[in-house]
C-alpha cells in the first residue's frame, strides 16, 4: 500500500522510482519477529540470495550474525526466538545490502539473547559497510546502537532529529 502523503527517498531517489527487487536487494528488512521457511537454517539464509540467482557461503553469514556454522544443517522450526533472529539477519546479509531495516530487532528476546543480537550488530557496524536504520521503543538501546536518531510521535509526526546523545538528553 503506498503512503497518502510524503516520500521516502533512497539516495535522493523517491522509492517509488526503483524496480522493486532490486530495491529489496539493496535495501533489507530484518522484521521484528522472526518469520522462517520451513526447512533447514542454510535453506533459509540461501532462500533470497537464490532468488537473485547467486550463491552465499552460509558459514560465513551464519558467522557474521553470530551463530556458529553447525547450525546450518538444523530444523529453523527447533530454533530459539534467538537463534531464529540472527538467522533472519544472516538471511538479510547474504544479499549483502546497503542498508539493514531492523524493526524491534530484539523486542521478542530475554535479556541474554538481546545482548547477544545487539553485539552482534555492533560487531557488524565495525566490520561492513552497510547502514542501518533500526526502529525502537528502548532508549536505552538506541543509545547503544545508534550515531543519529529520528524521534516520531505515534501516527509519524516528526518530534525531532540528531546526534543520539543530544536526543536522548532531551
Amino acid at each position: 500500500m503506498d503512503a497518502d502523503r510524503g516520500t521516502v527517498r533512497y539516495r535522493g531517489a523517491d522509492v517509488r522510482e526503483y524496480d522493486p527487487l532490486e530495491l529489496r536487494r539493496q535495501v533489507c528488512l530484518v522484521p521484528q519477529l522472526p518469520a522462517l521457511l520451513p526447512g533447514t537454517v542454510s535453506e533459509n539464509v540461501l532462500y533470497g540470495v537464490r532468488l537473485a540467482g547467486r550463491d552465499a557461503d552460509v558459514a560465513a553469514m551464519l558467522n557474521l550474525a553470530g551463530l556458529d556454522p553447525s547450525f546450518a544443517p538444523r530444523d529453523a522450526a527447533q530454533l530459539s526466538v534467538g537463534e531464529q533472529q540472527r538467522v533472519m539477519l544472516a538471511r538479510a546479509l547474504a544479499l549483502e545490502p546497503d542498508v539493514l531495516l531492523l524493526d524491534e530487532p530484539t523486542s521478542a528476546l530475554d535479556e541474554e539473547a538481546r545482548a547477544a543480537v545487539e553485539q552482534t550488530l555492533r560487531r557488524l557496524q565495525e566490520e561492513l559497510s552497510a547502514s542501518f536504520v533500526l526502529v525502537t521503543h528502548d532508549l536505552d538501546q538506541a543509545a547503544r546502537l545508534a550515531t543519529w536518531v529520528v524521534q516520531l510521535k505515534k501516527g509519524g509526526e516528526l518530534v525531532g532529529q540528531g546526534p543520539v546523545a543530544e536526543m536522548l538528553r532531551r
